[in-house]
């Protein structure tokens, strides 16, 4: 394929990996697909770096110290000179920094960023200063709502554009959950498993759905729960799991790579979030038609529609959450339809349309 007219770099400074990781990947390999020049710059040892040696796809090690590490701007601005790039997009908070100072030394490159997080911009000066400067020609929203957030901390509307997430629709289309799976993780064959997958750090809220899960357990013997994930809040919520008395009701998977194989073991998928900018691991849940519970935050109403291909319930309210997963173990045939609804509309969200958007 000829190839396009002008070269982009990608720059991602997270070392673990998560959805916005998994984003720039998509957008990065759609773009090579369609005969766009990409190349990715990320940090040594970083979990980018593994996935683009393991595919095959054109990377640059460069690590980034700190927001005020000009040195690795100007590096930066020396190798875009090199790929005669044009565009530089940062997939992250420090990412933003990194492009601004390779901006100083390379006035002509464009620089755009993706904000995939709901938070409002940090008060202190150089957070303002790098969300605000000129330098930054524009933001991509993941949601509507983070592009409201943006515009209530003074960010110009004309400089936002929201361009959802997308995933594979038929990633896991050929996936089976192993025949052992439930014998392996000490889950009845019979039993109803509630499920989710995400990092166990603050605003996924575990503490809320472990709350829940006491609960619902309490009113239906045959319920099971699952946390796919790892984080810094890991240990924490174990032991929260045994002053419950939930420990054989509970189970802790830690980080898996092979999530299709645990979503189509799920039952019933929930999400319980304080704050999500989008939430990927939904749109997952949707391309399978698992019965979603989720938290009405963020982006994930954009998502989901309330009772028709999901069930929406407030931020931190363990009581909605376990009336919910009760409402759904007595319901099997709507819970069912939730399903099929979801896996009907995530249609929209398929990464191809996302890419062509970007």
């Amino acid at each position: 394929m000829e190839k396009k007219q002008f070269n982009v770099i990608h720059i991602d400074t997270e070392t673990s990996w998560r959805g916005g990781q998994q984003q720039a990947v998509y957008l990065m390999e759609g773009m090579l697909q369609r005969g766009y020049n990409s190349l990715m710059l990320c940090p040594s040892g970083s979990a980018m770096a593994a996935y683009c040696e393991k595919n095959n796809l054109p990377y640059r090690l460069m690590n980034f110290a700190h927001e005020l590490d000009y040195k690795c701007g100007r590096d930066t601005a020396n190798l875009v000179r090199g790929y005669t790039a044009s565009i530089l997009h940062l997939h992250s908070g420090h990412s933003v920094s990194w492009g601004l100072w390779a901006k100083l030394f390379n006035r002509r490159l464009k620089i755009i960023a993706t904000r995939r997080v709901i938070f409002h911009i940090r008060k202190n000066p150089f957070s303002i200063l790098k969300h605000n400067t000129r330098l930054l020609d524009h933001i991509v929203c993941i949601s509507d709502n983070i592009r409201k957030v943006l515009i209530d901390d003074g960010i110009s509307e004309k400089k936002l554009s929201v361009i959802h997430s997308g995933i594979d629709i038929h990633k896991f289309d050929e996936v089976l959950a192993p025949p052992d799976f439930r014998k392996n993780w000490g889950i009845p064959s019979g039993a109803i498993l509630v499920g989710t997958v995400a990092a166990f750090t603050r605003e996924k809220d575990y503490s809320n759905l472990v709350s829940a899960a006491a609960n619902s357990c309490q009113k239906h013997p045959q319920l099971y729960f699952m946390g796919v994930g790892d984080g810094y809040l890991l240990n924490q919520i174990r032991q929260q799991v045994i002053d419950l008395d939930l420990a054989d009701r509970f189970v802790f998977t830690g980080f898996q790579s092979n999530i299709g194989s645990f979503l189509k073991a799920f039952d019933v998928f929930v999400l319980a979030s304080k704050l999500e900018g989008l939430g990927t691991s939904v749109l997952d849940a949707m391309s399978i038609g698992l019965p979603i519970i989720a938290t009405d935050t963020g982006g994930i109403p954009e998502m989901l529609e309330h009772g028709k291909s999901g069930y929406l319930i407030p931020v931190h309210d363990s009581n909605a959450l376990s009336d919910a997963v009760s409402y759904f173990v007595e319901n099997p045939e709507y819970t069912k339809s939730l399903g099929r609804n979801a896996r009907a509309m995530v249609e929209k969200f398929d990464i191809d349309k996302t890419v062509e958007q970007y």
